[in-house]
């Protein structure tokens, strides 16, 4: 879709044909398909399908909390979709013949099923689950026994699938830590190929290295003796990073530059693959020999007083001391003296769930408007469905849970490709029924393989993926005297119904991300801001990691939002340039102030630091003044002179002694007044432009 306007047959287009690279490995595949078809063969063999299809049903619906992650946060995540799945059916078997005990249940769990947004996407599958339990349920209502046996079977599919999701722990203890690992090194690889970053930031990296901060430091992190070096590997990335960027801005000796990278990326590829597959680094040990016989080749005897040199013997040290960790960063590790306690840092530590659903119970709340969005359309569709009486009513209140999403570029892709994947769906099933055998083993294997595709291919593209879970559950009902040929009218009438209200609700009562931008992008300039105010106490380096992480995680929030933003109608034109251009310039002044930081790090103490540091205290105050600018949709006002300022550090820095490192500082001076003062600009042009634009 074109960054400059919305068109809604450009995004039916691309919701319809984008398709993304699936990211389920085949063993998830697998033993996700497990827990829902061998249930129900067992039961089909023994003469018990009803136990079988309880349980398949179970273990199909918490599919999704089968996400990657440490051993403990996953099997936390899939016994809460248990307990709520179980729950929500307890309650549907009961109530479900009752319509206002059923309005009023519809209500509570859309709200608060819609409220756990708040807690990231994981755990919003926790309230989805319960959703659609609570009204697939309801269409079966029965005696206190019969829902107390139900909602048991649903409930032990789930522990089920937690139990397959978990079993190789004792196996592979840091499977999850060394394969996160894994993938930050193998996206520093491909960081170390680009001789120039400019606005390739790696997006991959950045994605991976925050994910890696909560897998390691998380509250559901591992604590054995091989810890340490992890935390020790994570904490080299992050140098590696710098250094890696560092190099890039200087742009110096491009020759020298281009054969090192090219001999680091190798390096850190082999370390990726070492970590991967568990085994002892042998290849990047080999891998960094070259790089270290190349470092004394190129730099020669007077390579360390240049201002490349300095950058390049920092990194070398560094590979080699994430390929020593690498040794150790695995089951071996227990080998290490016992880790300590790794606390979560400071910038990413949240305060208590119940403070934090406090805090999202206003009207201004993104989460508190999806919630009431949920409540209201949830029950909304299951009048619907009971007054008009419709065959299979379900499917409706089913697809609204399923659809409504808190932004409205994913409520409409969802909606529109859960209507096409339906219609797919029905269709592929009936002519794969006419054509299969009819004997139930035929049957349960047409099913494993509609289900295999529907969890390998729910990330790709979501509209086949529909089709695959369509066809699974039409042949899961089979099983229970349903006939697959069935009303299938029906269920493209519901699931039409359901898509359409769950838009509807949006549209009635918005949150447009253009609203919320520029707090978005006003937050990232105010972490960045911050980061440069940790750099100016060069004494206190865990800060800097701190800000840095708190920077990172703001950036992606951007990021998140812009492209929000641009999937939705009606953004204003000058919205999208301003938030647009604010991001780019925002990346450039964070690779600056990572240059800065490397250099604080490689050369200690700095020329003039007293007035280095007092020179980044006002950049970052100029920062600040603009985020605050930029939120309150005002142009920046009352800066400091930055120019005037450089000028007179680059003035003592000309009479400083280590005449490479003053020089350096007063280009990373010059870069930063540079990139201030650029974003300065922008959102006054913004703000022009607006006025303009609203005269």
């Amino acid at each position: 879709m074109s960054a400059g306007g919305y068109s809604l047959r450009a995004t039916v287009i691309e919701s319809l044909l984008t398709a993304k690279r699936p990211d389920v490995p085949p063993r998830v595949v697998l033993r996700n398909t497990a827990a829902v078809v061998l249930p129900l063969g067992i039961g089909l063999a023994t003469g018990h399908p009803a136990v079988g299809l309880g349980i398949a049903a179970g273990a199909l619906d918490t599919m999704f909390s089968d996400q990657p992650g440490p051993y403990r946060q996953r099997m936390w995540q899939l016994f809460l979709a248990s307990l709520a799945a179980g729950l929500a059916s307890l309650l549907g078997f009961l109530i479900g013949d009752q319509l206002v005990p059923m309005l009023i249940a519809t209500a509570a769990f859309g709200f608060f099923g819609g409220l756990l947004v708040v807690f990231g996407v994981d755990i919003a599958r926790v309230g989805m689950t319960s959703m659609i339990l609570l009204v697939v349920t309801a269409a079966s209502p029965t005696t206190l026994i019969g829902a107390l046996s139900g909602a048991g079977l649903i409930f032990a599919g789930g522990l089920l699938l937690a139990m397959f999701s978990v079993a190789a722990w004792p196996l592979q203890r840091y499977r999850p830590e060394r394969h996160a690992l894994a993938a930050v090194y193998r996206g520093l690889s491909s960081l170390a190929r680009q001789q120039a970053h400019d606005d390739a930031d790696v997006p991959a990296l950045t994605e991976a290295m925050t994910m890696l901060q909560h897998t390691l430091l998380g509250r559901h992190h591992a604590r054995g003796r091989a810890m340490e070096a992890f935390c020790v590997l994570l904490e080299l990335a992050e140098r590696i990073r710098l250094e890696l960027t560092a190099m890039a801005e200087l742009r110096a000796n491009p020759t020298v530059h281009a054969m090192f990278r090219g001999d680091a990326a190798r390096v850190l590829a082999a370390i990726a693959d070492a970590l991967e597959e568990g085994e002892s680094p042998q290849q990047a040990e080999r891998a960094l020999q070259t790089l270290q016989a190349s470092e004394n080749a190129l730099l020669g005897r007077n390579g360390s007083n240049e201002s490349l040199g300095v950058h390049i013997h920092a990194l070398s040290g560094q590979l080699a001391a994430a390929v020593r960790n690498a040794n150790w960063a695995g089951s071996r590790g227990e080998l290490r003296a016992s880790a300590a306690e790794t606390p979560l840092p400071t910038a990413l530590r949240g305060d208590s769930a119940l403070s934090t659903l406090r805090a999202n119970l206003t009207p201004h709340s993104v989460a508190f408007r999806h919630a009431v969005r949920s409540a209201v359309c949830l029950s909304a569709a299951l009048l619907v469905a009971r007054q008009l009486g419709l065959p299979h009513g379900y499917w409706l209140p089913m697809t609204a849970a399923i659809v409504l999403r808190p932004d409205f570029a994913a409520t409409f892709n969802f909606g529109l490709l859960r209507v096409v994947g339906t219609i797919l769906g029905l269709i592929l099933t009936t002519a794969l029924l006419h054509i299969s055998p009819h004997e139930p083993w035929a049957h349960l294997a047409l099913m494993a393989v509609l289900c295999m595709a529907f969890r390998y291919l729910a990330t790709a593209h979501y509209g086949i993926a529909v089709a695959a879970l369509t066809g699974t559950v039409v042949i899961l009902l089979s099983f229970e005297g349903v006939n697959s040929s069935d009303a299938v009218m029906d269920r493209v009438i519901n699931t039409a119904l359901g898509s359409g209200m769950a838009l509807l609700a949006y549209v009635l009562w918005p949150t447009w991300e253009r609203g919320r931008a520029r707090a978005a992008l006003a937050d990232m300039l105010d972490a960045y801001a911050g980061y440069l105010h940790a750099l100016s106490r060069p004494d206190r380096r865990d800060s800097h990691r701190e800000a840095r992480t708190a920077a990172r995680t703001a950036r992606s929030n951007a990021q998140a939002s812009l492209d929000r933003m641009r999937a939705e109608p009606a953004t204003p034109a000058h919205l999208l340039d301003l938030a647009n251009a604010l991001f780019a310039n925002g990346n450039r002044l964070a690779r600056t102030a990572m240059t800065l930081e490397a250099l604080l790090d490689d050369r200690e103490p700095l020329p003039e630091q007293t007035e280095i540091s007092a020179f980044v205290e006002h950049t970052a105050a100029a920062l600040h003044a603009i985020a605050i600018a930029l939120r309150d949709s005002q142009s920046p006002a009352d800066l400091p002179d930055l120019r005037a300022l450089q000028r007179s550090l680059a003035s003592l820095l000309a009479m400083a002694e280590d005449r490479h490192t003053a020089d350096l500082l007063g280009r990373i001076s010059d870069r930063l007044v540079d990139n201030v003062n650029t974003l300065a600009h922008i959102v006054g042009r913004g703000e022009r432009q607006k006025s303009a634009a609203t005269a």
